[in-house]
């Protein structure tokens, strides 16, 4: 094989590599809007876990996780400054059931619940503070589809 081909698909795989990248870390940490269809029932997450009357900040964790220690604390003042709003924190590390039951690839990742306990919103990463607004507006102001199953 000549070596300027062996260098341009180099260079290629580069560039392909490099953009994919910078579209996956584009994408960490921003809302995605659910459909509203998913409730989920606090006592599939644990004993004495009790959701916000208004909305919860659902956290899943690991114990390996680096970024979910400052996530937490991130999330727990966000509860504190919006009266009716709590936040959970569950740790996926012997709990494989739940990070296959919601499809979690990474931690952490917040669901945001509306006051049924549907998921309004997801942040994939570590949560932008835009995101979580934007995610706590989904779900107060219930704008998924309200026909929850």
């Amino acid at each position: 094989m000549d070596l300027s081909l062996v260098l341009l698909l180099l260079g290629g795989l580069i560039v392909v590599s490099t953009a994919l990248g910078l579209l996956i870390k584009a994408a960490e940490g921003r809302v995605k809007k659910q459909d509203g269809l998913t409730r989920i029932d606090p006592s599939t997450l644990g004993e004495g876990i009790e959701f916000g009357k208004i909305g919860t900040l659902l956290q899943f964790s690991s114990e390996f996780c680096t970024k979910c220690p400052g996530t937490r604390k991130y999330l727990e003042q966000v509860a504190k400054d919006h009266p009716g709003v709590t936040h959970v924190d569950v740790d996926l590390t012997n709990r494989q059931d739940l990070a296959q039951q919601f499809n979690i690839l990474q931690t952490p990742t917040t669901f945001i619940l509306d006051d049924s306990g549907a998921i309004a919103a997801r942040i994939g990463g570590s949560p932008r503070p835009e995101a979580v607004t934007a995610g706590l507006e989904i779900a107060i102001k219930r704008e998924h589809d309200s026909y929850v199953i």
